[in-house]
């Protein structure tokens, strides 16, 4: 999946909370099962949208 499309995928599935948008940490971890990319790519991704990993399991997302 090109980065393009990861990014917008990252959009649509990032709740809004407070204002910010943020990314259940199980959601990433579904999202890169469900599409075969690494949480490595979906972090980023995260990040140059400026949605924030919430809900942390293993402190993948900081």
């Amino acid at each position: 999946m090109d980065r393009e499309k990861l990014t917008e995928l990252i959009r649509e599935n990032a709740l809004e909370r407070d204002g910010k948008k943020v990314m259940p940490c199980p959601k990433a971890f579904m999202l890169s099962r469900e599409y075969g990319v690494s949480l490595k790519q979906i972090g980023e991704c995260c990040n140059e949208a400026d949605i924030r990993i919430s809900n942390c399991q293993l402190g993948c997302f900081k």
